[in-house]
């Protein structure tokens, strides 16, 4: 079975991406969507986060609009938040990729917004990455509710560049003409993986 790892910088496309890779019958782990669940009710990641980090807590979930204001721009309370929730990531991700290898899926898709930073792309067998323009990608994430242009100043400063992602990934999928040039772009490189 083939790991691909899936990334790209904020506002550039990858959960589109990411749906398309699913509606085309590819399993795909999306690990923000295992972080939400680590931190909802009844969650692993709620006890040792709520005891970190004091005030975060509400109706037993985390509150992730405080949890981000208690970590946000503090590279030393970061590193503690991801000191919890990276394992049991990753042990959620190792599951998945053991369950869909015995479905004899050829193809498993990571998806992971830090690929690269987090050195995940040592476990994958080949990388791709969703990049658009930066203007573009400003527009995009400027349209989000409570998104301002300091904000995002701080998320780009978290993330490695998108050159240096574009350089690094075995295969580029450009979104800035849309869903139909992305999707072909996408099967193609599937095809190729097959």
């Amino acid at each position: 079975m083939i790991i691909v790892g899936l990334t790209g910088s904020i506002g550039m496309g990858k959960s589109t991406a990411a749906a398309m890779i699913r509606r085309l019958g590819i399993p795909v782990f999306d690990a923000d969507q295992a972080v939400h669940r680590l931190m909802a009710k009844g969650g692993r990641a709620v006890a040792p986060i709520a005891a970190r980090f004091p005030g975060v807590l509400a109706d037993g979930a985390i509150d992730r609009r405080a949890l981000g204001r208690a970590v946000f721009g503090q590279k030393a309370e970061l590193k503690a938040l991801e000191a919890i929730l990276h394992p049991m990531v990753h042990e959620a991700e190792q599951r998945f990729i053991r369950s869909v290898a015995f479905t004899r899926q050829g193809l498993v898709v990571l998806d992971i917004p830090l690929l690269f930073e987090g050195h995940r792309d040592l476990d994958c067998d080949v990388t791709i990455v969703v990049t658009a323009p930066a203007f573009l990608q400003r527009q995009r994430v400027l349209r989000r509710p409570g998104m301002t242009d300091e904000r995002l100043r701080q998320i780009l400063a978290l993330q490695m560049p998108d050159a240096e992602k574009r350089r690094r990934a075995d295969f580029v999928i450009q979104t800035g003409l849309g869903h139909a040039p992305a999707l072909h772009q996408l099967k193609r490189i599937l095809r190729c993986l097959r």
